[in-house]
């Protein structure tokens, strides 16, 4: 990686703009970030069809993304094939033994495995062609996902290094919560966001997390006792595992590496539904914006 990209990916990180300094959408928007679920799901329905598959050639055909996408990535990848498929917060990197292709979907990003002969639509950007005939595509109407290429240690990447415990790992807990939240006047939402703190807690499962735990996502994030953080922690956990196991929650465009949809927007208690009936009180449900994001919750069940 040159020089001048990584400056700019440690200035982008350093101004906390990666991946968010664009203002959200509203709710119900065609343009629903992919969090945590979606890209694990999207993981798990590539590898079968990609891992230790030939590569024959890459097909660049938006070379601007996020950031640009590397000149030499069909040379680097063409007769090689990729060894790992692993996922780091919202990022997928598929490593070929010499090197690690970093994925991120960006605001509206996808990965399908399509056949490689198949027509290219209008937001098709780049092809990964396999020997069998199929093709990894990345598809980003908005083009603020990105692919990187990284050689060496892929935990010193400067989008990566300076990230927070995987949230199903036992490094998460509320033990750890309650350490970091230490004087913090940060509200309670807004904290367990921060990726430097927890990776991969997005807005949807945030609210989630904080209805069954009946937390106030306003609440200042130091002002939390040990026990709530414990509850909280685990329905964290709970919310983001129930998401991978049915596919994600597929908020308008999210689709599954395989084609299929997730179906955890079925089972969503606050998120999406302001002023409707609290599923447990009936209760309104109160809507606010925190961060700049949309966050439901019930008067009656959070404190």
């Amino acid at each position: 990686m040159n020089r001048a990209l990584v400056r700019r990916l440690r200035n982008d990180y350093n101004s906390r703009s990666a991946y968010n300094s664009v203002p959200p959408d509203p709710v119900g928007s065609r343009y629903d970030m992919p969090e945590l679920p979606e890209v694990e799901t999207t993981r798990r329905g590539i590898t079968s069809s990609l891992l230790h598959k030939p590569i024959t050639a890459v097909r660049v055909r938006t070379s601007q993304l996020r950031w640009p996408v590397p000149g030499q990535l069909g040379r680097i990848l063409s007769g090689s094939a990729f060894e790992r498929i692993e996922r780091r917060a919202k990022y997928l990197l598929l490593n070929n033994g010499k090197g690690t292709l970093i994925i991120h979907l960006g605001m509206s990003g996808s990965l399908r495995l399509v056949p490689a002969d198949g027509p290219a639509g209008k937001h098709d950007h780049v092809d990964i062609v396999l020997a069998d005939g199929q093709a990894l595509r990345f598809t980003d109407p908005r083009k603020f996902g990105c692919l990187l290429w990284h050689e060496g240690p892929i935990a010193g990447h400067p989008l990566l290094q300076h990230l927070g415990p995987e949230p199903l790992t036992d490094a998460f807990n509320g033990a750890y919560l309650k350490r970091l939240s230490r004087g913090r006047k940060l509200a309670v939402k807004s904290f367990i966001m921060d990726g430097a703190v927890v990776v991969g807690v997005g807005n949807i499962y945030a609210n989630e997390s904080l209805f069954n735990a009946g937390i106030r996502p306003s609440r200042p994030a130091g002002r939390i006792s040990l026990g709530r953080y414990e509850l909280l922690a685990t329905e964290i956990k709970q919310v983001l595992q129930n998401a991978i196991d049915v596919g994600g929650t597929t908020l308008r465009d999210f689709t599954g590496g395989d084609g299929k949809p997730g179906y955890f927007k079925q089972s969503l208690r606050v998120y999406g539904r302001g002023k409707l009936p609290c599923k447990v009180c009936q209760t309104p449900l109160t809507e606010i914006r925190l961060g700049q994001r949309s966050t439901v919750y019930c008067q009656s069940c959070q404190t």
